[in-house]
C-alpha cells in the first residue's frame, strides 16, 4: 500500500467486475493502456491490486493525459496458474477493446515485477491493435523454467517484429532479477527487437512505490510519454 511516486489528480474509476476504467469526461473513443500487476500473489490478498495507490495513481495518470487507463486483478496466484491468469489478460483485453469509448486499434500493455512472466505471449506475433508493450522492473524467466505454460519473454522477441518496447530497469534491482533482465536485453539485440530502456541508476525493485525521487518520478513520466506517444501514433 505504499503510495505512487507521482501525485496527479485522482480520477474515480468505473468498476466493471473485476475491471476498473479510467478516464475523462468525453465522448470521443480514445486509446486505452492495461496495466498488468505482478505475481504470483496469495489468493486471500486484500486489498488486490486494482486497489493499490500505486495502480490508481497509474490509472489516474494516463487518464490525465486523454487516454483510458485500465486496471484490473488476475488469477495469477501461483506457478501452476500461468495459463489461467494469460487467460485472464486476454479477457480483459477484450473486454477493453469492446468499450464504445476506446479506440479498439490502439491499446498497450504494461507489464510489472512478476507480470513481465505473462508478457511473453504479447510479445510473439502482437496483434494489429496492439500499438506497444511496456515492462518496469520485470522478472523474466527462461523458456526452460516456464516449460510448456507460456512464451519465455526473451524467446518471443524473435516474433515481435517491429513491436515498439520499453523496458523499465532498476539499478538496485534484486541480482537474480537483474541478470534475467540483462539476458532479456542480449536477447532483444540478437533478435534485432525494438527495444528501448529507461535506466534508474539508484531505483529498487518497484522504485515507483518504494524510492520516491526525482529520478524515479522523471522515469515514470518519461515512461508514461513514451506509451502516450505510441499509442496516437503509428508501429
Amino acid at each position: 500500500m505504499a503510495p505512487f511516486v507521482l501525485q496527479p489528480d485522482p480520477v474515480t474509476p468505473v468498476r466493471e467486475g473485476n475491471i476498473d476504467v479510467y478516464r475523462l469526461e468525453g465522448n470521443e473513443p480514445a486509446p486505452a493502456l492495461v496495466f498488468v500487476h505482478g505475481g504470483p500473489l496469495p489468493l486471500d490478498l486484500r486489498p488486490t491490486p486494482r486497489d493499490w495507490p500505486v495502480y490508481q495513481g497509474y490509472g489516474s495518470a494516463v487518464a490525465s493525459r486523454g487516454l483510458v487507463g485500465v486496471t484490473f486483478d488476475h488469477g495469477f496466484h501461483g506457478l501452476d496458474l500461468i495459463e489461467k491468469a494469460g487467460q485472464d489478460i486476454a479477457a480483459a483485453v477484450e473486454r477493453v477493446r469492446s468499450d464504445p469509448l476506446v479506440d479498439s486499434d490502439r491499446l498497450a500493455l504494461w507489464f510489472f515485477s512478476g507480470g513481465g512472466i505473462l508478457m511473453g505471449n504479447w510479445l510473439s506475433e502482437p496483434p494489429s491493435w496492439l500499438r506497444c508493450v511496456a515492462a518496469s522492473y520485470p522478472i523474466c524467466p527462461t523458456q526452460e523454467e516456464l516449460g510448456d505454460v507460456a512464451i519465455a519473454p526473451a524467446e518471443a522477441l524473435r516474433r515481435a517484429g517491429e513491436l515498439p518496447i520499453l523496458l523499465t530497469r532498476a539499478g538496485r534491482e534484486q541480482p537474480d532479477v537483474a541478470a534475467a533482465v540483462d539476458a532479456f536485453v542480449r536477447a532483444s539485440a540478437d533478435a534485432g527487437a525494438s527495444l528501448e530502456i529507461i535506466d534508474v541508476p539508484d531505483g529498487r525493485h518497484a522504485f515507483d512505490m518504494v524510492d520516491h525521487a526525482e529520478q524515479s518520478r522523471a522515469a515514470v513520466e518519461r515512461a508514461i510519454d513514451w506509451v502516450g506517444s505510441r499509442l496516437r501514433g503509428g508501429r
